[in-house]
């Protein structure tokens, strides 16, 4: 029985480290995708087309996640 909250303790910090790596993660990838969403933004005001908005996306966020490698 003693041994049950060490174990649950050492489970509940490796969860919270998890979790924080998530977070840290998602905030670094959204930070990364602020570029690729501006220039979708400028062609969709621009062009008025969500086609070629997306196609801007996609093509902005694809060159910065190749910039990291």
């Amino acid at each position: 029985m003693g041994g049950t909250p060490l174990f649950a303790e050492i489970l509940g910090i490796i969860a919270l480290i998890i979790i924080g790596i998530l977070i840290i993660l998602v905030i670094r990838l959204l930070f990364m995708l602020i570029p690729a969403a501006l220039v979708a933004f400028v062609v969709w005001l621009l062009t008025g087309s969500m086609w070629l908005a997306g196609i801007a996306f996609l093509i902005v966020a694809a060159l910065s996640i190749l910039k990291l490698l």
